[in-house]
């Protein structure tokens, strides 16, 4: 192409007087359309009452709850009561929804998915105690099981990763689920201080719950001193990759075998915080050193495009270990990716 005079007054008669909604291309119109108005406004990112990803908000009972037609439910779960140190992460929904900018068009998905699904945030898990863990528990399995009774997909925002038991409980009622969880630790350990639930052992609770299948189970970006407490992921089947894996393997190779590993059933996506290493997430409970970057988290939860996705969270999210509000940006992001993925499920895209 040559840049001259002619060109310059082709480009000028083209784009000089069109607004932002103005798009030529068919692809980026087709986006554009869904989101910036005829006369080319679109929502001030920093204007109206914060949700999770500009979503909109939608009321929904206790009990006798009415989900209307959605297809994918957001709900905060801000619950902390089962971190063994730093607490914080009941904060960690609020955080969320005040992050002004994600979205809403995913460039490498080819979706604006509060656009593409119906999606609401429901608002958070309605408690009856703020002191009382298991009591916590039953409330959370009790709010997700309506969403999935009314075959809605759940996606949550933690609060503490034990969070990840109750809601496992909920969709794997009726069969068990495969997992997909992207952490700095296993969690499967057993029980402390005379209980069983805390963040260190949901997924091991799954599994003896049976809610999920251990055989098709992968844990990715595995790190720190805590190994030795993670011998039931062993022995139960699951499939684990440690971080200091995955530079030589590569994201492909990962996601290649995260895809084999739970194949074409019902899966669940559990993203921590705390896998990404504390340079870009310091804002958590169990902050580890050689972790993720947020580069290579993005590339692996895009490179699941199509897998059976029943649902997903966001856990442990403490913002006030982060001055810079970092952290909750970027569990923001992975939440748009999550949802983004949720356009593609054969379980949620096509009802």
């Amino acid at each position: 192409m040559v840049w001259d005079k002619t060109r310059l007054e082709q480009l000028r008669a083209e784009f000089a007087d069109a607004n932002g909604g103005g798009i030529f291309d068919e692809k980026f119109r087709k986006v554009a359309e869904k989101i910036i108005s005829k006369n080319g406004t679109r929502l001030a990112p920093y204007a109206g009452v914060p949700t999770f990803l500009s979503a909109p908000y939608m009321q929904v009972a206790a009990d006798e709850p009415d989900f209307g037609n959605l297809q994918v439910a957001i709900t905060g779960i801000p619950m902390d009561l089962g971190v063994t140190n730093r607490p914080g992460s009941r904060f960690g929904p609020r955080a969320l929804r005040a992050i002004e900018r994600i979205g809403p068009y995913n460039h490498v998905l080819a979706t604006a998915p509060v656009f593409d699904l119906r999606v609401a945030d429901i608002g958070d898990v309605p408690f009856q105690s703020r002191y009382r863990l298991e009591l916590s528990h039953d409330d959370i399995e009790k709010r997700v099981g309506q969403i999935v009774d009314a075959g809605v997909a759940p996606l949550s925002v933690g609060g503490d990763h034990s969070i990840s038991h109750p809601i496992l409980k909920a969709i794997g009622r009726q069969q068990p689920v495969g997992l997909i969880h992207i952490d700095a630790h296993c969690d499967t350990s057993g029980a402390f201080d005379q209980t069983k639930f805390h963040h260190g052992g949901p997924f091991r609770n799954a599994v003896l719950d049976g809610a999920l299948d251990p055989t098709r189970t992968i844990q990715i970006g595995i790190r720190g001193s805590a190994e030795y407490l993670w011998e039931f992921s062993y022995a139960s089947g699951m499939t684990v990759i440690h971080a200091e894996d995955i530079s030589g393997m590569g994201i492909a190779a990962v996601v290649a075998k995260a895809k084999s590993i739970v194949g074409d059933g019902p899966t669940y996506l559990s993203f921590d915080i705390d896998s990404l290493d504390p340079s870009f997430a310091p804002g958590t409970g169990t902050p580890e050193v050689g972790g993720l970057t947020t580069r290579e988290v993005l590339e692996l939860i895009r490179g699941l495009k199509g897998i059976n996705l029943v649902g997903g969270d966001v856990v442990e999210v403490a913002p006030q270990y982060d001055a810079t509000t970092n952290t909750a940006h970027a569990g923001a992001q992975v939440l748009f990716e999550i949802l983004s993925l949720m356009v593609f499920s054969p379980s949620i895209g096509k009802r």
